[in-house]
């Protein structure tokens, strides 16, 4: 289910949004706010606490290891935190900050202990908490479903490759997002 404009509940990140050119920046299936919005209905629809929820919607802000497009630069992100909370801000940088060489291996690691979260900002090497861990594999997850279910040549490409890593981490994985990966992803 896709929010409109008028229905959303978080009227600031909508403003930053629009005043940072998501919704005129071009993006799989459509622009980027619609591709923002889309990753965040998913997880609303898998029952994800509301902060994850938002850091869904404002998840690309800082640009990722797969994109570089940056809406705001990293030393602005008191901005976005007086938009969307210290805690929905802090998921959107630890999202962006992935290194994903180095730490989607040892996510689904099940005493923690053997995952490793290297930050490509600052190289800074730690464990994530079970917490972090569990948000950040399930917005992978959405936003990784929803690219494959809007561009089929994504899905051709990565799909295979997908359906390995999120199987890895189907520990982290609530039983909504698991049904979606084998409906996407087979």
């Amino acid at each position: 289910m896709m929010h409109s404009d008028d229905q959303h509940t978080d009227p600031q990140a909508m403003a930053l949004l629009k005043e940072v050119g998501a919704e005129t920046t071009r993006h799989s299936g459509g622009t980027l706010l619609t591709h923002l919005l889309r990753v965040e209905a998913m997880l609303a629809s898998w029952g994800a606490r509301p902060v994850l929820q938002t850091a869904a919607l404002c998840h690309a802000f800082y640009g990722t290891d797969g994109l570089p497009l940056v809406l705001l630069e990293l030393s602005e992100r008191d901005r976005l935190a007086r938009a969307i909370g210290t805690e929905a801000e802090e998921l959107v940088y630890f999202y962006a900050s992935c290194d994903r060489k180095a730490s989607y291996p040892g996510l689904a690691a099940p005493d923690g202990a053997a995952a490793t979260f290297r930050d490509r900002f600052t190289g800074e090497e730690f464990t994530p908490s079970a917490q972090q861990r569990r948000d950040f594999a399930e917005l992978t997850v959405a936003n990784e479903l929803d690219l494959a279910k809007v561009n089929e040549s994504f899905r051709e490409r990565n799909g295979a490759a997908l359906r390995e890593l999120f199987t890895r981490w189907t520990p982290l994985l609530s039983e909504p997002a698991r049904r979606e990966v084998t409906a996407v992803l087979g």
